[in-house]
């Protein structure tokens, strides 16, 4: 089975590099960018299958990334990560197909489980089965 591909797209290194940790252990391919430019070429030569981004990123802010990243895969599931109560711009990114966000600091077990279900849930709806 193809090991699914995670982006991580973050100016801050410290972050990129716990995340690449956390998800390389988890089994995922990952890739990291720090700017939107380099986020944007890994998409269209990796086609990742989730990709965590940095709400904000000098130059391309993550809402630009995000509209281009739609563009290109509308099918790639991006998870928002935001610095502190950016409402407005949370609310813009869902419209824009975000799943959700984390706000950091962020609790980085809750992301885990969180892209694992993303990635490993064979439905993408948030309904769970009852019972088996």
């Amino acid at each position: 089975m193809d090991k699914k591909k995670v982006l991580i797209v973050d100016d801050q290194n410290g972050i990129r590099v716990l995340l690449l940790e956390v998800f390389s252990s988890e089994g995922y391919n990952t890739f990291q960018a720090a700017n939107g430019k380099l986020a944007l070429e890994i998409v269209k030569q990796e086609s990742p299958d989730l990709v965590l981004l940095d709400m904000k990123i000098p130059g391309m802010d993550g809402l630009e990334i995000l509209k281009h990243i739609k563009a290109i895969d509308p099918s790639i599931k991006v998870i928002m990560m935001t610095a502190y109560g950016e409402l407005d711009m949370i609310k813009e990114a869902t419209d824009l197909g975000a799943l959700m966000h984390f706000t950091k600091p962020f609790d980085i077990d809750e992301m885990r489980m969180e892209v694992n279900k993303q990635l490993q849930g064979g439905s993408s709806s948030d309904r769970y089965a009852v019972g088996s």
